[in-house]
C-alpha cells in the first residue's frame, strides 16, 4: 500500500527542519519565556522567606547599571513588571470582587494605564534598584488612578497620595511655589522610603500596605489587640476599616489582571521598556510658558511631567531641574542656547513688608490689582499679611532671580479685610471708657484715641462719643412659606 501524502509531508518537514533549528537556537540567546511569575514567586517565598525581599533602608543602594537592570529592548514594561512580582498572593472573595469590578470597566482601565505611561518606567527602575517587589509599581493605580494632580477629601495629594504632615516627614517640600507631593521623582522616592520603613516594622508586605493606607499606629494597635486575644495577626485576620480591608485586594486584583490579561478579557496597551522623560538642569529662573515653547511641547505635556509647580515661573534656587520627554530634552537645550536676549523669567517674588490691602501691594510693585489678584489667586476683600510672598512681574529693582531661602520657604498668608463703620454712642451714668468700650465690643485704648481722650478720662451721662465697629451685613428676612410647607420641614 502506498501513502504518497506521507512522503510529501516528510519531505516538507525535512525542508523546514534546518530553518526551525536556526530559529530555536537564535531564540535561546534573545527570547525569555513568559512564565507564571506570580505562582513562582509565591512558591519561592514559602520555601525561603528571606529571598522574598531584602529590605535594608540604611544600606547604600547600588546604581541600576551595576545591578544589570536594563531589560532587552524588545520587552514591554508589563513583561518586566510580571517578572518582578514577589509578594505572596492574597486569595479571598474581596479579590474576586475587585477583579470583576476592574474587568467590567475597560475604559476606566485604559484611562489609568494611559496616565501611567510617562511614570511607570521610572517607578520600575527604582523598585529594581531597591530590590522591592514589583507589585508596588501598581500601587498608584489604587491610590490615585496614576493622577499626580489628585487630591483626596482628606487633603492627600499626588499619585502616591501623601498627607501634608507625612510628606514633610519624608522631606517633600510644600511651599508657595511647589508641592513635591505631586513631584514625579520626589514623591516616588518618598513613597518607596515609607514602604521600606513599614516593611521593616511589620515584616510583611500586606501589613505594610495596610499601614500605608491606614497608618502604622492603627495597624500596630490592631496587631496588639489580636495578640492579646490569641488571634492571628495576618492582614486577613485584623479588624480594620472597610477602605483598608479592600486596599490589598484591589492591588491583588490588578496584579492578577496584568499577570494574565486574557483570562479577564483585558487588553494592556503596549508601553515600551525605556525611559519616557529626561531630567534637565536649570540654573536660572524661567517662565513655564517659555520652557514649554523652548521644549516644543504642549503645556499639558509639560504639566504632566512637572505637576508640582504652582505658579507661572520656575525658580532655579528651589527647583534646579525639570522633566521633559526624552526627545524634547535636546530640543530644549538647543533652543535655550539660541534664545534671544537671554531673559528667561518675567515673574519674580516679592515679600509684603506689613499687613496690606491688595490695592496697596499692587501700587508698590507697579501692577494692576486684577493682574496681581489673578497671579496669586487672592479672593476679594482679603488682606495680605506681613511677611507673605507674592508672585509679581519683574520690573526695575525686582528684575532678579529669587533667592534660595525665599524659593524654598515662601508662604502666602491672608486674612479677611475688616470694614469699619462709624457709630455715635452716649455714655450712661457711671460709665468709664473701659465699661463703654466693653459694652460695644471695642478696646478702651481705641475708644480713647478715636475721641482724643485720656484713657482715665471721666465721662458724664449723655456724653456723645464716636467709635468704629466691624460692619455687619443686615440679616435677610426669611422667605414666607405656607403653613403646610413649614410643617413638612419641621417633621423632617
Amino acid at each position: 500500500m502506498h501513502f504518497p501524502f506521507i512522503r510529501i509531508s516528510l519531505r516538507r518537514i525535512l525542508m523546514v527542519l534546518p530553518l526551525f533549528a536556526l530559529v530555536i537556537l537564535s531564540g535561546c540567546a534573545s527570547v525569555t519565556p513568559i512564565t507564571n511569575t506570580s505562582t513562582k514567586a509565591t512558591a519561592e517565598a514559602s520555601s525561603n522567606d528571606a529571598t522574598l525581599v531584602q529590605v535594608d533602608s540604611s544600606a547604600k543602594l547600588r546604581p541600576a547599571s551595576q545591578l544589570g537592570l536594563k531589560a532587552p529592548e524588545e520587552q514591554d514594561i508589563w513583561e518586566r513588571i510580571r517578572k518582578g512580582f514577589a509578594m505572596p498572593d492574597l486569595v479571598n472573595a474581596r479579590v474576586n470582587s475587585r477583579e470583576s469590578w476592574y474587568a467590567s470597566r475597560p475604559d476606566y482601565m485604559l484611562r489609568m494605564i494611559e496616565r501611567s505611561r510617562p511614570y511607570l518606567f521610572h517607578i520600575v527602575q527604582e523598585l529594581e534598584r531597591r530590590q522591592m517587589p514589583m507589585e508596588l509599581a501598581l500601587l498608584p493605580f489604587v491610590e490615585s488612578a496614576f493622577n499626580p494632580q489628585a487630591v483626596s477629601t482628606a487633603k492627600a495629594a499626588g499619585m502616591w497620595q501623601f498627607m501634608p504632615a507625612t510628606g514633610r516627614h519624608f522631606d517633600l517640600k510644600q511651599n508657595l511655589f511647589m508641592d513635591e507631593r505631586r513631584d514625579v521623582l520626589e514623591s516616588t522616592r518618598a513613597a518607596l522610603d515609607y514602604l521600606q520603613k513599614l516593611y521593616g516594622m511589620f515584616g510583611d508586605w500586606h501589613l505594610a500596605l495596610a499601614a500605608y493606607n491606614w497608618g502604622e499606629g492603627n495597624v500596630g494597635r490592631a496587631i496588639s489587640r489580636n495578640k492579646a486575644r490569641g488571634k492571628d495577626t495576618d492582614y486577613d485576620s485584623l479588624s480594620m476599616p472597610e477602605e483598608t480591608r479592600y486596599y490589598v485586594p484591589k492591588l491583588q486584583a490588578l496584579k492578577n489582571i496584568i499577570s494574565n490579561p486574557e483570562a479577564f478579557n483585558a487588553e494592556l496597551p503596549e508601553i515600551k521598556n525605556h525611559p519616557y522623560f529626561k531630567t534637565v538642569s536649570i540654573d536660572r529662573d524661567i517662565d513655564v510658558a517659555l520652557a514649554v515653547r523652548l521644549a516644543e511641547i504642549s503645556t499639558d505635556n509639560f504639566r504632566m511631567l512637572n505637576p508640582s509647580f504652582k505658579h507661572p515661573v520656575i525658580l532655579a534656587a528651589g527647583t534646579p531641574q525639570i522633566l521633559l520627554p526624552w526627545d524634547n530634552a535636546e530640543t530644549f537645550a538647543r533652543n535655550l542656547e539660541r534664545h534671544p536676549g537671554k531673559k528667561l523669567a518675567s515673574w519674580t517674588a516679592w515679600v509684603a513688608p506689613r499687613n496690606m490691602k491688595l490695592e496697596e501691594a499692587a501700587k508698590e510693585v507697579s501692577m494692576h490689582i486684577n493682574d496681581l489678584r489673578t497671579a496669586n489667586n487672592i479672593p476679594p476683600r482679603m488682606l495680605v499679611r506681613a511677611g507673605s510672598t507674592l508672585i509679581v512681574q519683574r520690573k526695575g529693582e525686582l528684575d532678579s532671580d529669587v533667592s534660595e531661602h525665599l524659593a524654598t520657604s515662601a508662604q502666602l498668608s491672608l486674612m479677611p479685610e475688616v470694614v469699619l463703620r462709624k457709630i455715635a454712642v452716649s455714655a450712661r451714668k457711671g460709665d468709664t471708657l473701659a465699661r463703654l468700650a466693653a459694652r460695644h465690643g471695642v478696646s478702651a485704648g481705641n475708644l480713647a484715641n478715636w475721641n482724643n481722650l485720656n484713657l482715665n478720662a471721666r465721662l458724664h451721662a449723655g456724653q456723645k462719643l464716636t467709635l468704629y465697629a466691624p460692619y455687619r451685613a443686615a440679616k435677610k428676612a426669611p422667605a414666607r412659606t405656607s403653613t403646610r410647607v413649614a410643617s413638612k420641614r419641621k417633621k423632617r
